[in-house]
Parts: C-alpha cells; structure tokens; sequence
C-alpha cells in the first residue's frame, strides 16, 4: 500500500505503508550499523530513542540534522540517539568519522528497506526514506512521530528533544 507523502521539488512522491501512530508499540528492526553488524530494538534496552531518519547523509539538510542530534545527544541522559538513512554503512562511517559524530549512532536499511516499510518512510519512487522523526519510551512505544512532508525542510528538533526529555 503507498500513499504519497513527500513533496520533492515540484513532484509528491510515494511513500510505501500508513504512518506510525503515537502510543502503538514501535516495530522491532534489524538495521546494518558502520562496522556491518546488525542492530535491533534490543541492543537499546532500557533507554530512550530518538530515531532521526534521512533520505542521505550527503545533503545539507540530512548532514544537518546528523550535526544537530549528534550536538544534542550529550545532554540526553538515558537517551540513545540513532539516525537512520539508506546510504552504506561505509558512507555513515566516513561522514561520522570527517564531522567527528560521536554522540548519535547512524545505522542503514540499505539491505532490505524493511525499517522504512514498517515505519512507513519507504519513498518507492528514488529508494530513499521520507525525513522523520521518532521518540521511543524505554519499552519501545511511540511517544512522538513527525513525517516531514517536504524533503528540503527540518524536523522539529525542540518538540523531538523536549519528548525524549520528558521521557528519561
């Protein structure tokens, strides 16, 4: 099922799946981190997460939003960060290591795009996901969601931070 969901210049892409709703369990994911291991809602137990997705660390505005968490994630006690994108494990490990990100773990559904299906990202029209935003509880529920509907504008950093704040 797709909807569109995305403006990209002038065209409204198709974004694969619903949105997630606020208070439903998130899904579980098996993401490629930079050294190419796996990682699952598991390997974060017990903490918060914000999952700041981008279509590609390679943009300004995606580059931004990384710096922009990554700046944010030392004052996040019991929070971890993870921005989510489809670019290779190989091209987050460059970025992360040339800005010297730290503080926010980048992982890929470069593999499979299951995790932009399940949390319904998937823009099927270039393969890349939709920008968003996801706070999760420490019991893995959905306590925000924002779909940035334009590909060129940010999320909402202050209402993200201000959730995962609440939340630890």
């Amino acid at each position: 099922m797709a909807r569109k969901g995305m403006m990209v210049g002038d065209s409204e892409h198709q974004i694969q799946n619903d949105m997630l709703e606020v208070g439903a369990p998130a899904p579980d994911f098996l993401l490629i981190a930079n050294d190419l291991s796996s990682k699952s809602l598991a390997d974060y137990a017990g903490k918060v997460k914000v999952i700041s997705v981008i279509p590609s660390i390679d943009t300004g505005v995606c580059s931004d939003q990384t710096r922009r968490f990554n700046q944010e994630a030392a004052g996040l006690k019991d929070t971890v960060v993870l921005t989510v994108s489809v670019d290779l494990p190989f091209a987050l490990g460059r970025f992360c290591g040339s800005e010297g990100i730290d503080g926010t773990e980048t992982l890929s559904t470069h593999r499979d795009m299951r995790f932009a299906d399940d949390y319904g990202v998937h823009d099927t029209d270039w393969r890349i996901c939709q920008r968003a935003v996801f706070v999760l509880d420490r019991d893995n529920v959905l306590r925000h969601a924002e779909y940035v509907p334009v590909i060129g504008n940010e999320v909402d950093f202050d209402a993200a931070l201000a959730k995962a704040r609440q939340l630890a």
